[in-house]
């Protein structure tokens, strides 16, 4: 029976990750769609949040709604940033990166407070 609760809740947790993998993805092709003119960025775009929100909606069947939309919106926010900084070259501010891992730092007490 552990095992079992242990698999439903390692499943809701893949699909809420694959969710936030594929906002991040799909945001970072805003730029090189340049305003939805680029047929490329904008389809692989388009297609990333559909897919981020089919996969959001099967980690909020078991995970509570505002736990998954603080780990989606945070985790999302950071990875973005330190990959547009990757990318795009776009420099970050060390109060910025402060700022990112208080948000990893508040994700992580939800996730780890939260009631069942």
């Amino acid at each position: 029976m552990l095992n079992h609760v242990k698999n439903i809740i390692v499943k809701n947790y893949l699909s809420l990750f694959i969710a936030i993998s594929f906002e991040v993805l799909g945001t970072l092709l805003l730029p090189a769609s340049q305003n939805f003119t680029k047929l490329i960025p904008t389809t692989i775009l388009s297609i990333s949040y559909i897919v981020s929100f089919y996969f959001l909606t099967f980690a909020v069947q078991k995970i509570p709604l505002p736990i998954v939309y603080a780990s989606w919106s945070g985790i999302g926010v950071f990875s973005v940033a330190i990959l547009n900084y990757i990318f795009y070259r776009q420099p970050l501010a060390w109060q910025a990166i402060l700022g990112l891992f208080l948000i990893i730092f508040g994700v992580a007490l939800i996730n780890i407070f939260k009631i069942d």
